[in-house]
């Protein structure tokens, strides 16, 4: 028992440390010694761990304060790297997007691939081929436009998505882990790190695409709510609501009052963000009103228009799938 405390107290220093170095970038042991309250032999400790495993390495030796030189120590943003895929549509196209990010989420590389149809084989070549180019690249993080239920992609814009489980196959071939996420999930996400909305807020999604029913994501206590199978927001199944666009404007802004009054009833959320390219928000604006005074409710949220989806999408993404590269603390019992 004595000998798993101590390992579980060294892992604990040694993600403090790891945490203090990534914000700070470069450091003398004395100085990381008084940022974590460590004492400068534990701190002598931990760091030769990280310079033996390749996660900080020596910089410059600068004077100290005592006036003995001390080495500088700069941690090493791409120990680990990520793979970040977004399968989405931009501007009516379907794009496969990879980047690869450090832990400082700067990009190394960014490239996109548009298609027509999804392919499978050239996707994961596609994979391979910056694997090959980044050995470093800890996991992949995939975003879809659709929902995977116990591991299999079940509803998605993109038929030959259908029916792939994706992560599994992924990290099959691969030996990474993998997360793969929706991509309104991962919209709104990034709209509450883009906007630095405080954690304990409720902040719904929707994502009404040139060609594809809307979905929805649903932020709630700093995190993404999924539901039992992660079908949670999947609002293209709500019955009795017209998404045909072609049916005129104004029946598809009734679609839209309408689902504002529910998800307003259901959640009351502190604001909903709407993500529509090319909509009259002032014309918009006034149908609502003209909707409030005959749906009358206690309250209507605050609704906001955005056309950064796409953004938000990627920001959310690269954050949830960095998360993924940071160390668990191992319980020992």
């Amino acid at each position: 028992m004595e000998k798993a405390n101590t390992n579980l107290i060294k892992e604990i220093n040694l993600n403090l440390v790891r945490k203090v170095l990534k914000q700070i970038s470069k450091t003398t042991k004395p100085q990381l010694a008084a940022l974590t309250d460590l004492s400068v032999v534990t701190i002598n400790t931990l760091m030769q761990e990280l310079l033996n495993n390749g996660e900080i390495f020596e910089d410059e030796i600068v004077p100290s304060n005592g006036g003995r030189h001390a080495l500088t120590y700069r941690f090493n943003y791409e120990y680990s790297l990520a793979l970040i895929i977004h399968i989405n549509e931009k501007q009516g196209t379907d794009v496969v997007c990879t980047t690869v990010v450090n832990l400082n989420e700067d990009a190394l590389m960014k490239e996109e691939h548009p298609f027509q149809i999804f392919n499978a084989t050239q996707f994961y070549s596609t994979i391979q081929d910056i694997i090959s180019l980044y050995p470093s690249i800890k996991v992949i993080g995939i975003g879809i436009p659709g929902q995977s239920v116990n591991g299999e992609i079940t509803v998605s814009s993109h038929e030959r998505l259908n029916g792939i489980r994706l992560a599994e196959d992924v990290q099959s071939k691969f030996g990474l882990p993998v997360i793969v996420e929706n991509d309104v999930n991962a919209a709104v996400c990034g709209y509450v790190y883009r906007e630095q909305i405080d954690e304990d807020q409720c902040v719904l999604a929707i994502y009404f695409p040139e060609n594809s029913p809307p979905g929805m994501g649903i932020y709630l206590r700093n995190g993404v709510l999924k539901g039992k199978h992660g079908l949670a927001g999947e609002i293209k199944f709500l019955p009795s609501i017209v998404w045909d666009e072609s049916k005129g404007t104004e029946v598809f802004f009734n679609s839209i009052c309408e689902i504002i009054q529910i998800l307003q009833s259901v959640f009351d959320p502190d604001r909903i963000v709407i993500y529509r390219e090319n909509i009259e928000e002032v014309s918009f604006f006034h149908f609502l009103e003209s909707y409030k005074s005959k749906h009358k409710m206690p309250l209507y949220p605050k609704v906001i228009f955005s056309d950064l989806f796409y953004e938000d999408f990627k920001t959310g993404l690269r954050g949830l799938t960095l998360k993924e590269l940071e160390r668990p603390i191992i319980v020992f019992k």
